[in-house]
């Protein structure tokens, strides 16, 4: 096989897709990364990086379509680097994320997956679902205009990273986003413009607005708007929070005819460029309430700025009765206890509550988040669910040894729910959920390669995977979720 050059033109049938969304070709036996390619597609691409067992490419041409390939619903799809599968019948996608799973599983896992994993849970309307959205606000950027995109130098952009960018590409509109989102990002570039108010620039650490994070509770409609900013405050914050007030009000009603209404605005201060979360140390309420509401499959929840809470509130519900059905449902569940590790705003253990759990003890490393957990099961009535902040590889073996952590110890544990960040759980959590005498694992899991590494470790300890199944929590990105059920032999 002769050497593959940069800037050299290769014709290639995509044959699969990569986790990022890319299509995968081969030419003699090479392998190419595509973005923009799907399975199926005969393309034409220029090679951009070659190393070498495999290269990179930027599309040039499609010059025979995919029975799957769909038309872009966006027309940011390309530079936006946030809907890779965005050129894809979504049916083909669920067809991608259950081959992802179970190729993982077996080939990091070592497990083999005929009769484990079950096909992807889909959504009826795979757009509108995320009620979170954290975007960069900056001094130019390139901006969506219909039918492509355009350099704007100028006036601010708020919006998403370009594929492999810093750039920014402007939110004029994100089919992903709920629509307080574009009503939000308009009435924030409106008042920049108006009242001069410069944006971050991360080269000379200059400027005032960061980020903007906005929060749209779908069961109740309440919204929470959350900037991060390069200063002490916002000149003329008053004039924004009305501006912003007036162009979320001005919303026709969402999904069951629910109302939006402003009901939290939020500074956080950070200075320099460091790296970690885009916030600083705290958050300061500007206007309104330090929290917003929802409401969502017969339970209310508190949600502040940090806490973490699934981002497709119509998902979760299905994501949460798998994964109590996985621990037998009702009837299994019954007088069980039940560790809910990596809690975020107690919202699964709450359910597990909720559908029977004799007890909950919950462990978080936010203490945001483990304040409005404790708050959302008083709200909810449930005496039985606690929650502990601390490091769940931390927390859990002294708890498993008897001792007393926050004024909760625990007796037993028959069940644990683990949902972990992408990088999945430390090797001292697993082991201290095996030396707690756990039957059943319940994983949550945001990424497949650490959960299969997971898998593979808990065999070490005893425990056997018996169903898997992903959930398309993130329709048209490359973002993933199973559920898993490990149980002890």
């Amino acid at each position: 096989m002769e050497k593959k050059l940069k800037g050299e033109k290769v014709k290639v049938k995509i044959v699969d897709m990569a986790d990022s969304g890319a299509g995968i070709g081969k030419d003699e036996g090479f392998a190419v990364f595509v973005p923009g390619a799907i399975t199926g597609d005969v393309v034409t691409a220029e090679l951009t990086k070659v190393k070498k067992n495999f290269a990179e490419g930027r599309l040039i041409s499609v010059d025979e379509p995919s029975e799957n390939r769909a038309e872009p619903f966006c027309p940011a799809i390309g530079e936006c680097g946030g809907c890779p599968f965005g050129v894809m019948k979504y049916d083909a996608q669920a067809e991608v994320r259950k081959k992802h799973l179970s190729d993982k599983l077996q080939r990091i896992g070592g497990v083999e997956t005929a009769g484990i994993t079950g096909d992807t849970v889909t959504m009826e309307y795979p757009f509108r679902y995320r009620n979170k959205a954290v975007m960069e606000i900056t001094a130019g950027g390139l901006i969506t205009l219909k039918g492509g995109i355009q350099k704007n130098a100028g006036e601010p952009a708020i919006g998403f990273h370009r594929r492999k960018s810093h750039d920014v590409v402007d939110c004029g509109d994100c089919m992903l986003q709920a629509p307080t989102v574009a009503a939000a990002a308009r009435a924030v570039r409106e008042f920049m413009i108006s009242d001069n108010i410069t944006a971050y620039d991360p080269k000379w650490e200059k400027g005032l607005m960061r980020h903007m994070m906005m929060r749209t509770a779908f069961g109740t409609g309440e919204v929470m708007a959350v900037f991060v900013i390069n200063g002490k405050g916002i000149p003329g914050a008053a004039k924004l929070i009305e501006m912003l007030d007036e162009a979320i009000y001005e919303l026709p009603p969402g999904p069951g005819g629910i109302e939006y209404s402003l009901e939290s605005v939020v500074i956080s201060r950070k200075k320099g460029n460091g790296q970690g979360s885009v916030f600083g140390d705290e958050f300061v309420t500007l206007a309104g309430s330090p929290v917003i509401h929802e409401h969502i499959g017969g339970l209310d929840f508190e949600i502040s700025p940090a806490s973490f809470y699934q981002v497709n509130p119509v998902q979760m519900e299905k994501l949460y009765d798998i994964a109590a059905d996985f621990a037998g449902g009702e009837k299994g569940l019954a007088g069980k206890t039940v560790l809910d590790l990596y809690c975020g705003v107690g919202s699964i253990g709450l359910w597990f509550a909720r559908k029977g759990a004799g007890n909950v003890v919950g462990i978080e490393s936010v203490k945001d988040a483990v304040i409005d957990a404790n708050r959302n099961a008083v709200i909810n009535g449930i005496v039985n669910a606690r929650y502990i902040c601390g490091k769940a590889e931390e927390v859990l073996p002294k708890l498993a040894a008897g001792e007393e952590v926050g004024g909760i110890t625990l007796e037993r544990a028959d069940i644990a729910v683990l949902d972990p960040p992408r990088a999945g759980c430390r090797e001292e959590l697993l082991d201290a959920v095996a030396a707690a005498g756990v039957k059943e694992i319940v994983y949550i899991s945001c990424d497949s390669g650490t959960l299969s590494r997971d898998v593979k470790y808990l065999s070490g300890l005893g425990y056997v995977l018996t169903k898997a199944v992903p959930v398309d929590m993130f329709p048209h990105t490359a973002e993933s979720e199973a559920a898993a059920l490990l149980e002890r032999v």
